[in-house]
């Protein structure tokens, strides 16, 4: 063995000592965002997840030469994301079941039942719009890194985040209430006065 060959031995090594280390601290995240990219479909989610991390350990040198390899995980996983959608949208929407009487106020299944309504109607959403909403309200990313992750304009992030909006107050229907000082809660067309 080379002195030369020795040293790609060594950085092999490291590579694959940094890649567990980064999946040790960002695999709950991930996960995370994965769930809420597939509409909280576990299984797929998993499927996502495993065939990012796979793709990413392959490529690892090079998407750690950038410095943080988080940022660009997440954008694999959108593109994953996307791609899959692409693949299965000819599959049927699901609609949402009949919400049944309301929990009495104060108890937290009132606020269990919220958050499963908001995911169920994330999940109705297209992938794109999906993606826009998990990048910004979920990650916490500005509307620039938004675009940056998902290679478009700012415009496209805030016009795909506005109707992705709209559309979950939509299915969400009259549980959601209004916004506040929007005067346009069940997406019924009104026109807010400022």
């Amino acid at each position: 063995m080379s002195v030369g060959d020795q040293g790609d031995v060594i950085g092999a090594e490291d590579a694959a000592a940094s890649f567990e280390y980064f999946v040790d601290g960002s695999s709950a995240r991930l996960f995370t965002m994965a769930l809420l990219l597939t509409g909280r479909q576990r299984v797929e989610a998993e499927d996502l997840l495993q065939g990012v991390l796979e793709r990413a350990y392959r490529r690892w040198r090079r998407i750690c030469q950038n410095g943080d390899p988080e940022p660009y995980v997440r954008q694999m996983l959108v593109n994953a994301s996307v791609d899959r959608w692409r693949l299965l949208r000819r599959r049927p929407e699901e609609p949402l079941p009949a919400a049944g009487a309301g929990p009495a106020a104060g108890d937290q299944a009132s606020e269990i039942a919220d958050r499963d309504l908001l995911l169920r109607a994330l999940a109705l959403l297209p992938a794109g719009q999906r993606a826009v909403l998990v990048l910004r309200y979920f990650n916490d990313l500005s509307e620039a890194q938004t675009a940056a992750t998902l290679g478009c304009s700012v415009g496209s992030v805030k016009s795909q985040a506005s109707r992705a909006l709209a559309r979950l107050r939509v299915i969400a229907g009259p549980a959601a209430g209004p916004e506040p000082g929007s005067g346009a809660g069940r997406g019924d067309g009104a026109v807010r006065h400022e």
